[in-house]
């Protein structure tokens, strides 16, 4: 028996659309609610949300009975918290603000197991091996690692072909937010000039064979953005739709007094 089959790095590498919900509320909870609303996968996220192992360790544990795909976003591309989300049971990790064909090649190697990689083998610790209950998971896991990228920032629009021509990467999500801050854009993602940046990037990264990803949580810009190219793409955040379905309702009633 060998490590659990990827779905998702399955579906990303046939092309076919994959559409999600990020997670930020930090609880188990509210990750298994998320997990039977039937995304293709959910994103826990380490980086914005007040995620530490544990917490992220918790609801990976109980999305495992979802069929929705996992994700772990980590706070930042680093060998060990890699390590320790692969061990805790993600195989699909996004790694933030990568700007450089070399930072792709060493997060590559952070997702796999030698000689292809430098994750450290400690697998009947982590829930990733069943400690140690999937006989073959040491042989079997690098086959099931899936690596997204997160390019957001114009350095990394013009590292953007080295970046793609690394086998361990899967997919490149652009970051508009970030995108559009670092191009004079605070805040206005709209900017023209940063959406003909994100459309000329979802193209080559389609050309270059890969993934490309978005944040598109309103269903105007998902369809723009789809119509681009766009096959991994974030049509939910838990924390918003939750803050803003509380002001509605508090609105309601106050404006009915």
């Amino acid at each position: 028996m060998g490590a659990p089959v990827n779905k998702l790095k399955q579906a990303l590498a046939l092309g076919r659309l994959q559409t999600g919900a990020w997670l930020g509320l930090v609880d188990p909870y509210g990750a298994e609610v998320a997990g039977t609303a039937g995304f293709d996968w959910v994103l826990i996220d380490g980086e914005h949300a007040p995620n530490g192992i544990t917490e992220i360790s918790h609801q990976i544990g109980v999305l495992q009975a979802s069929d929705s795909s996992v994700i772990v976003r980590v706070p930042k591309g680093e060998d060990w918290l890699i390590k320790q989300v692969l061990d805790a049971g993600a195989q699909t990790v996004m790694v933030p603000m990568v700007e450089t064909g070399e930072q792709a090649v060493e997060m590559s190697r952070a997702m796999l197991y030698a000689p292809q990689g430098i994750r450290g083998v400690g697998s009947a610790l982590g829930r990733a091996s069943q400690w140690t209950g999937i006989p073959d998971y040491l042989t079997t896991a690098n086959d099931q690692m899936c690596l997204i990228i997160q390019v957001e920032a114009q350095r990394g629009l013009d590292n953007l072909d080295d970046i793609l021509a690394v086998d361990g990467v899967d997919a490149v999500f652009i970051g508009p937010a970030d995108l559009a801050a670092d191009m004079g854009f605070l805040g206005n993602d709209q900017a023209p000039a940063v959406q003909a940046a994100m459309e000329d990037a979802v193209k080559r990264i389609r050309m270059a064979g890969k993934a490309a990803g978005i944040m598109c949580p309103d269903p105007v810009y998902a369809e723009k953005f789809i119509g681009w190219g766009v096959n991994f793409a974030c049509v939910a955040i838990d924390v918003v739709m939750l803050a803003n379905g509380l002001r509605e309702a508090a609105k309601l009633f106050k404006d009915n007094q």
